[in-house]
């Protein structure tokens, strides 16, 4: 692979000059001649069954132009779909009927029922109220384990005991592990439910032009070729008269991963009505209507060594999948949290058991980390809890337990391969940058002041590059996982990219524009790269999973590579030797030992169009279209370390020190990769201390909005140090592993086992997060309370 000086520069990004000066174009920024807005009537209620539904004061009201029920739409659309479906007679996988409109039944608060159709924002708003829906509350069920219980209110008929499913993996075997086992230890370790909260709610603009059948759909999504084919496969809309637009995207963090029922509903109202529509969802529907993510209960054993070799884990999860199967869901719990539970150890016998259960909670599914940080944060609490355990040093147990470095491939128990890591590698430069002798005399110090301070430590791997295509099918995909890109050459050498990849935030248009550059010698402002428009380029899977530079990337250096060997026939022509004999480097080509035979870039573009001296069976152009689908998942790597203190009197945990080392493989843009890594910790530490969605037992969401969710802001994080190592992976040519999520699969568990480390002389063991005030000062008067009856006793047994 040749590369220019480019590849690995801090490269300002070139998508902020429009964002930061506000001519960015997201959905609601969009306006069209005759355009009518649409307002959703959404359940209050966490279940009940609909007896009736009344539209006759709301379609009558002012600036009212019409109103849709389930039962209107019921011929035009389909079921809401899962895109990924377990195995049937393995797991019991069951995937109910989700209509967009609910017909029979809601499922959970935020329900759609029916949609206004007004002349402006606020008469379709105001009309919503006078839907008169005649519902009958049933009881409801919010938490997962409860809902598998003998008598539990069934969300689904045709789901007994609320299960989805029923999922298992593992390697060797552990109960005999644990039988001979020296130390066993068990903890029931919870991963709260989150809302993702990107910055730009959802929001999608449709228009329907009757003469050609056209159907242009606007949205804030992730993954625009997916939303279209599903779309097609909902409504029976033909896909090629389906055009669908992802303008600017204002985050997204997994929960713009699907296509849900406004995408449908707005597309087939813009048909019916032969007018542009428009949905912008509101910061109070988004904490009901956009997918939520995490809520696993797990119950996790580990068993090992008096001296600290680990020889197995168990962990059983019951996972909260919210009352309907969104398109993903079945994944997270599964393939990217079960697949991770070997970290980066040696564990020879692991045992997994998922059950996947239907609640009256809205729907869960992927968020930035999407399986991974539940699976890290059980791997990494429980190995502290054995370390404490046993006695022993937290670092020792690491260090006793990694898979030796790698530079091609290790082969898991659990059936994966890594395909490079030196995890050892990664500690030692995390603690390059932590003294941590230091600390722990800085610790004892504090602790004789009364002072709780405290060390975590997380060292994590990650699946991500999502796919390949065949492994993830046979684990339930209902779509391939590759990417495409395609590179056109205009005659004058300026370049346009079209990518499958979809941001939201990432920087892919400098990233790819990066590695044009350094591979064609073309300045990066000569270079468009285009992409989130299903009408533009080829079909592409989206932006997820971190798989955007090492799955996108690498099928973008295929494309660039195609239009090079086209490029350096026609040049050869030109200068009459053989195509073998031409270099290409910084933008010319020539050759060797030759000095007056080079051409310059443009000169070959020009020639490609003009095709007035092209080789014989050479075609006219330079283009080039590839499809990329990796044999591998990438896995990055690193170490992260977070320094807490507890107030004593208040409760309150402040986050003092944080240090990060990760590992990415091969970087193109460091300020990019750095900039990824600060919000990922700020979203792990989030969970850690202060993010929880909590539902009430009748289903209401109690942290409906910002005022009752606590979203952390720059004030509570100090400066991340961070740092990295590099591995570079071999599935791809680029290196490049992923970055997107590496800091909120890793923080969580840091935050954590800090909160652990200060409070472990109280004889403290295990938090759950998150660590609140309230939680954590009823957590030391409880441990200070149990310590003094400890105390009491011990007197009087002297006595």
């Amino acid at each position: 692979m040749t590369t220019g000086t480019l590849i690995g520069q801090e490269v300002k990004r070139v998508e902020d000059q429009a964002l930061i000066t506000g001519r960015g174009q997201y959905v609601d920024d969009l306006r069209l001649p005759g355009l009518l807005h649409i307002a959703i009537v959404r359940s209050p209620y966490g279940h009940a069954k609909i007896n009736n539904i009344d539209v006759s004061a709301a379609a009558n009201a002012p600036g009212v132009v019409a109103v849709f029920t389930g039962a209107d739409l019921a011929e035009q659309l389909g079921s809401l779909p899962a895109g990924w479906l377990l195995d049937e007679e393995a797991t019991g996988m069951k995937a109910p009927e989700h209509p967009p409109l609910a017909i029979e039944k809601v499922r959970y608060v935020g329900d759609a029922v029916a949609a206004v159709v007004g002349s402006s924002p606020a008469a379709a708003s105001d009309a919503v109220a006078l839907v008169e829906v005649d519902y009958e509350p049933l009881d409801a069920v919010t938490d997962a384990e409860q809902a598998t219980a003998d008598g539990a209110p069934v969300v689904h008929d045709d789901a007994p005991g609320n299960l989805a499913f029923d999922w298992a993996v593992g390697a060797g075997d552990y109960d005999a592990a644990a039988a001979e086992a020296d130390v066993v230890v068990s903890e029931r370790i919870v991963n709260q439910r989150l809302i993702p909260n990107p910055m730009e709610a959802r929001g999608i603009m449709a228009d329907y032009n009757a003469g050609t059948e056209q159907l242009t759909i606007w949205t804030s999504t992730q993954i625009p070729h997916l939303v279209r084919l599903l779309f097609a496969l909902v409504t029976g809309h033909p896909e090629h008269k389906v055009r669908v637009i992802a303008p600017d995207v204002g985050g997204g963090f997994g929960c713009k991963l699907y296509l849900y029922a406004e995408e449908v509903i707005c597309g087939i109202i813009a048909k019916n009505l032969e007018r542009p529509v428009k949905w912008i969802e509101s910061r109070t529907e988004n904490y009901v209507a956009t997918t939520h993510g995490r809520d696993h209960i797990a119950d996790a054993e580990i068993c090992g060594t008096s001296d600290g070799i680990v020889t197995g884990l168990k962990v059983h999860v019951y996972a909260n999948l919210g009352g309907y199967l969104s398109t993903f869901a079945p994944a997270i719990p599964t393939i990217l949290f079960g697949l991770m539970l070997g970290g980066c150890y040696k564990f020879e016998n692991l045992s997994c058991q998922v059950k996947g259960v239907f609640t009256n909670t809205t729907p869960v599914d992927a968020y930035r980390g999407a399986g991974r940080p539940e699976a890290t944060y059980v791997v990494e609490r429980m190995m502290e809890r054995y370390a404490h355990e046993i006695g022993r040093d937290v670092l020792g147990v690491r260090r006793r337990n990694f898979v030796r470095p790698f530079k091609r491939g290790h082969d898991m128990p659990i059936g994966v391969t890594y395909d490079s890591g030196n995890y050892q590698g990664a500690l030692a430069a995390a603690l390059d940058k932590f003294d941590y002798q230091a600390f722990r005399q800085e610790q004892r110090d504090a602790r004789r002041e009364g002072r709780f301070l405290g060390v975590g430590f997380s060292t994590y791997i990650e699946i991500c590059g999502m796919a390949p295509s065949a492994v993830a099918g046979a684990l339930g995909a209902g779509a391939g996982l590759w990417e495409s890109s395609t590179v056109r050459v205009h005659p004058t050498g300026t370049v346009t990219v079209f990518t499958g990849t979809s941001p939201h935030g990432q920087g892919h248009e400098t990233t790819l524009a990066q590695i044009t550059s350094s591979r064609l010698g073309v300045p990066m402002e000569n270079i468009e790269v285009v992409h989130g428009d299903t009408e533009r380029h080829q079909f592409g899977t989206g932006t997820f999973g971190s798989r955007s530079l090492a799955v996108g990337g690498q099928a973008l250096m295929m494309s660039l590579d195609k239009v090079i060997e086209k490029a350096k026939k026609i040049a050869a022509h030109e200068m009459g030797v053989d195509a073998k004999q031409v270099r290409f480097e910084n933008g010319t080509f020539y050759v060797e030992d030759i000095q007056e035979r080079e051409i310059p870039w443009g000169d070959v573009a020009l020639g490609a169009y003009w095709a007035k001296n092209l080789p014989d069976g050479l075609e006219p152009g330079l283009e080039a279209v590839s499809f990329f689908d990796p044999q591998n998942f990438t896995w990055p790597f690193g170490t992260h370390i977070a320094v807490i203190e507890i107030d004593e009197v208040t409760g309150e945990t402040k986050l003092n020190r944080y240090v990060a080392i990760d590992d990415v493989g091969n970087v193109i843009n460091p300020m990019i990769v750095d900039g990824m890594v600060h919000g990922g910790i700020a979203q792990g530490v989030g969970q850690a201390l202060q993010e929880c969605a909590v539902y009430s037992d009748d289903g209401q969401l109690l942290t409906g909005s910002m005022m009752d969710y606590a979203v952390p802001t720059a004030e509570d994080f100090p400066t991340f140090e961070t740092g990295r190592t590099v591995t570079p992976t071999t599935v791809n040519a680029l290196g490049a592993k992923g970055a997107g999520e590496t800091g909120t699969i890793a923080a969580s568990p840091a935050v954590v086992n800090a909160a652990v480390d200060a409070l472990k002389h109280l004889g403290v063991k295990h938090l759950n997060m998150p660590l609140s005030p309230e939680r954590m000062w009823r957590t030391i008067q409880d441990a200070k309370e149990e310590r003094r009856a400890r105390r009491s006793a011990a007197a009087r047994r002297g006595n």
